[in-house]
């Protein structure tokens, strides 16, 4: 009998900074609650992650009854606040635009100083509607900044099994998962479409392609060539890399670690 559990629960409070782990979340109408909902942007307005800035992965995030607090290596801490104005400004965000609230100039010259680019920082608000993709979601499933799903689900199996191919195993925030289920086989994941948690359903409904922010350390921010370079040789199809599933929720509720898993289909 397949005893499937929920063992690990993350957030990506500002887009492509570090993670933040939790024992307990809510899931609203945005995915995980404040997942994502700061993005950096640069002068242009067009969204910046790791990929182009890996020393982002330096930045600490920690979450605050107001907002976040960001720390990186060498500098003073920041503290942000959740801005209550309405949309000030928009923002691109792969094919997406966006309305936007800037979250000041105090934050952007910190940022802009650590990464070594101008920039800013924006927060979604509450009201913005980012549809995700209809060709996987329904009319009415919405994101803030993630790449395009609002929950991305991983394995444990999957990412032993990984780590058995690898010179030097890497842990599984280089995923960046907001959810990670332990008790299945590796790769299971890949033919679930429904799973319920708690009193929540989830739709299984892309995997996830991969770029090539895994690549990167998020204790130094150096890049590498693994794991995509393992990845290549049994998780390549149509020239794309997969790892992980894209799933999002049916309805708003409460996630804690240690819940079972339910496969519904």
């Amino acid at each position: 009998m397949i005893n499937l559990q929920l063992s690990e629960l993350a957030i990506y409070p500002v887009k492509s900074l570090r993670q933040v782990s939790l024992r307990y979340t809510s899931v609203d109408r945005f995915g995980f609650s404040g997942d994502r909902r700061w993005m950096v942007v640069d002068s242009a307005g067009k969204f910046i992650t790791q990929r182009q800035q890996a020393s982002m992965s330096l930045i600490q995030v920690t979450l605050t009854g107001e907002g976040v607090i960001l720390q990186a290596p060498d500098v003073s801490e920041m503290a942000v606040t959740i801005p209550t104005g309405r949309a000030n400004a928009r923002v691109k965000i792969w094919k997406d635009e966006c309305n936007v609230v800037d979250c000041g100039d105090d934050v952007a010259h910190w940022l802009s100083r650590f990464l070594g680019v101008q920039c800013r920082l924006v927060y979604f608000p509450d009201d913005e509607v980012r549809q995700v993709d209809l060709n996987y979601a329904q009319k009415g499933d919405r994101t803030a900044f993630s790449d395009g799903f609002p929950i991305l689900l991983l394995s444990q199996a999957s990412l032993d099994d990984l780590n058995s191919r690898l010179e030097t195993p890497i842990p599984m925030r280089r995923f960046r998962p907001n959810m990670v289920v332990s008790g299945c086989e590796p790769f299971a994941e890949d033919n679930w479409r429904s799973i319920r948690i708690g009193g929540l359903v989830f739709r299984v409904v892309k995997p996830c392609s991969r770029c090539v922010i895994p690549n990167i350390d998020p204790n130094t921010g150096e890049r590498g060539t693994e794991p995509t370079r393992t990845l290549v040789n049994y998780r390549r199809r149509d020239g794309k890399v997969y790892f992980g599933q894209n799933v999002i929720a049916d309805s708003v509720g409460r996630l804690e670690v240690g819940m079972p898993v339910e496969l519904l289909e």
